[in-house]
């Protein structure tokens, strides 16, 4: 691959502002082992180290700026690496699949799903919620004093692995997160590929009618910023093939007991259609509590 030409031999991440560079080596995981799970050949373990971060953004690189995704600086292009201010303060969840086989032939663990967490201490210490870019968090944040908020964001899986098992294993180190920060709710944005909101309609309109979120959670769009999800009227929607139309990740928060917003907004960063969702810990299904709750280092 030829370095472009606008280079003029410097380093590509010496065009990056020093604010999103990774400054810690080694974190502070709190008293959490680095593996909170395994299944089969994949292992749920927290980033420890900034080569660990560089992998999850590596690998968000490929997925959120794939073809006809979205469109990096040249920068970020020159790296291949999805690099945010947030990087430096959030902890990281990774999937490694750790029978990779290299092209060498050599065995290698190889990050294959992330999840960026953020827990409302941090963020009130440094650059507040991700999500309060898109989304007007104020209303929720102020009816819920004393509840314990953790911010979910850039998830991703490779297009390769993209099965039950390795999403059921995100949610495994989730959860196990969760449980020893003694968080209350989960929140972030899940996204629907595309800014055409057209074949979504239905999907959209299925998540308005039928997984609303409680009051004191109804999180709407920043001011300006989005549009009503009751594109479709309840009489009108299919079921299942509004079940069809949503996106895995989305599907997979339904199963949970996640809510979603009645509001949606276009990303044009990533070039998607953005959906505040929601889940109250202590409500999760006890089916899934108990999977996801199995002692950690357990094949699942």
């Amino acid at each position: 691959m030829m370095t472009p030409a606008w280079l003029h031999g410097r380093s590509p991440a010496s065009f990056i502002p020093k604010a999103l560079l990774i400054r810690k080596s080694i974190r502070d995981l709190h008293g959490l082992p680095e593996c909170l799970g395994l299944a089969g050949s994949y292992e749920v373990r927290l980033a420890t180290t900034k080569a660990d971060i560089r992998r999850a953004q590596r690998l968000r690189y490929k997925v959120f700026y794939g073809p006809g995704a979205a469109q990096a600086s040249p920068a970020l292009a020159a790296l291949r690496r999805d690099i945010c201010k947030f990087d430096r303060v959030c902890d990281h969840i990774l999937i490694l699949d750790r029978k990779h086989v290299r092209k060498s032939g050599l065995v290698k663990p190889k990050v294959v799903g992330t999840y960026r967490v953020l827990r409302d201490d941090v963020a009130l210490n440094n650059f507040g919620f991700y999500s309060r870019g898109e989304f007007d968090l104020g209303p929720m944040l102020m009816a819920n004093p004393g509840k314990r908020f953790l911010e979910i964001g850039r998830s991703c899986v490779h297009p390769k692995y993209r099965s039950k098992r390795v999403i059921d294993l995100l949610w495994k180190g989730l959860w196990a997160y969760a449980l020893h920060h003694r968080i209350d709710i989960v929140f972030g944005c899940a996204s629907f590929p595309g800014r055409n909101v057209q074949p979504f309609r239905e999907a959209l309109s299925y998540l308005h009618h039928h997984a609303a979120p409680e009051p004191g959670f109804d999180v709407q769009p920043s001011r300006g910023r989005g549009f009503s999800t009751d594109l479709v009227r309840l009489a009108e929607i299919d079921a299942l093939r509004s079940s069809e139309a949503l996106p895995p990740l989305v599907r997979g928060y339904l199963r949970v007991g996640a809510k979603f917003g009645k509001g949606a907004v276009l990303d044009p960063n990533f070039g998607t259609i953005d959906v505040f969702t929601v889940l109250s810990v202590p409500d999760i299904a006890a089916r899934y509590s108990e999977r996801f709750a199995r002692p950690i280092g357990r094949a699942a």
